[in-house]
């Protein structure tokens, strides 16, 4: 398991390195630049500036410099935030991204397990018709629906909850945020559990723990639930990542000071470094959580680490 651990670990970096290339040519490929709403300066000021930040050199040389910090764990200093690296901005806006991350995706496996589960014991009844019609409609509904759309519901029209983020509000805050994660993961994960757990109630030693006489919820429990678990843990993988993007969203529409509005607004004032610290973060954190999530899986399937 480790070596397989290793090799998958060894193969992520041609991937990094190329998300690094693609981000950096995106960045520097779209108009405009980082002083350009900077009130009119002297053609020779001007020029120290980008002397100073290295713009004034060729492309090539400005992605070898780059790449070279990166190696060292220097990803560069903020061209807006000034007196701030970049890997400053990071930390301190990634604890909160985590948080808001972390409670949707507990949220989500918690509803989404209980929801699917509860589909597949009452397989082709009302409630299981129910539940499915619900979660095609959550994953056919993109975040940047949902946030506004629960904004203008439960803030605007009902005021039960704040519509911003603010010092204020306690708990209260986090509410509208990490529904609006959650809703997506939720459908998905209601509608792999239901297909997974009629696959694994279908098995044979299922039958026989309720010849057994096990009731319905003891089979579920300690019989047909780790194995259901399988699929389910192999979409964590794409559902951090999902989560992890759709904060980008989140967090602009509900003005959470946290990594996905520290991107809007870098990619908005051509903040080259900041926008790619924060891919290449967020790059090398799904590339581990999906290793993470590859041993999990070889933990609770012991073929895996048999291969």
């Amino acid at each position: 398991m480790l070596r397989y651990a290793l090799l998958r670990l060894l193969g992520a970096i041609p991937t990094l390195l190329l998300v690094i290339v693609l981000a950096f040519l995106m960045v520097h490929a779209a108009p405009g630049g980082p002083f350009d709403d900077e009130r009119t300066l002297p053609p020779e000021i001007e020029a120290n500036i980008a002397r100073a930040y290295h713009l004034d050199e060729p492309l090539p040389a400005q992605f070898v410099r780059y790449l070279s910090g990166v190696l060292r764990g220097d990803l560069g200093p903020s061209y807006r935030y000034r007196d701030h690296t970049v890997s400053e901005l990071i930390g301190n806006a990634f604890p909160l991204s985590l948080k808001l991350g972390a409670m949707a995706m507990l949220m989500a496996l918690l509803i989404g397990i209980a929801a699917g589960s509860f589909a597949a014991l009452r397989r082709n009844s009302a409630v299981d018709r129910l539940t499915m019609a619900l979660s095609m409609t959550g994953i056919s509904v993109p975040v940047f629906v949902i946030a506004p759309v629960m904004v203008l519901l439960f803030a605007v029209k009902l005021q039960w909850l704040p519509a911003g983020w603010s010092g204020n509000e306690g708990i209260a805050r986090f509410v509208l945020p990490v529904i609006s994660l959650a809703l997506p993961q939720i459908a998905y994960i209601a509608k792999l559990t239901r297909a997974s757990m009629i696959d694994v109630l279908a098995s044979n030693f299922v039958r026989t723990a309720r010849g057994q006489g096990l009731g319905a919820y003891a089979v579920i429990r300690y019989h047909a639930l780790k194995p259901a678990m399988l699929p389910i843990l192999s979409y964590m993988g794409p559902a951090i990542a999902a989560i992890l993007t759709g904060s980008v969203v989140v967090e602009e529409v509900f003005g959470v000071p946290g990594l996905g509005q520290f991107f809007v607004r870098g990619a908005l004032n051509r903040d080259y470094t900041l926008v790619l610290g924060i891919v290449i973060f967020y790059a090398t954190l799904i590339v581990l959580l999906n290793l993470v999530v590859d041993i999990l899986y070889g933990v609770i399937d012991p073929r895996i680490r048999q291969r």
